[in-house]
């Protein structure tokens, strides 16, 4: 069970990457995104979004401890959560909205997403250490 909810839980973050990163964007046509944080969200982030969900969902494959990768991937995840309240407190979602639903929609949820996959990382972290203690 354990097993089977570890796999599931790194192919949900890799998917919710990609189709967040590529539907939202429009394939990396919707300039709404970038223009609302030009560093973080420029296509090469969200190409990079889209890499990291990859990994995910590569990590799935792997059938031995992955803790420290586990780690890696919390704290990237933190790092991201850190720049959508950052990101939050700074600009005026209202006026991306305005400017396109689909980007308004993309920075409500980003950082929600990354922060529940921020604890399963966690999580994963955690329950991997117990396993290789045992």
């Amino acid at each position: 069970m354990q097993v089977q909810l570890k796999k599931n839980g790194l192919i949900a973050a890799g998917v919710m990457n990609i189709v967040g990163a590529l539907g939202c964007s429009r394939f990396f046509s919707n300039t709404t995104i970038n223009e609302a944080d030009p560093v973080v969200m420029s296509n090469f982030g969200l190409l990079m979004i889209v890499i990291w969900g990859l990994a995910y969902i590569s990590a799935s494959t792997i059938r031995s401890n992955i803790m420290w990768l586990a780690a890696v991937f919390a704290v990237e995840k933190l790092v991201y959560v850190s720049a959508w309240l950052n990101w939050l407190i700074n600009n005026d979602l209202g006026a991306v909205y305005s400017s396109d639903f689909l980007a308004g929609v993309f920075y409500s949820i980003y950082g929600l997403n990354d922060f529940v996959f921020m604890l399963f990382f966690l999580w994963l972290f955690v329950s991997e250490k117990r396993t290789e203690t045992t």
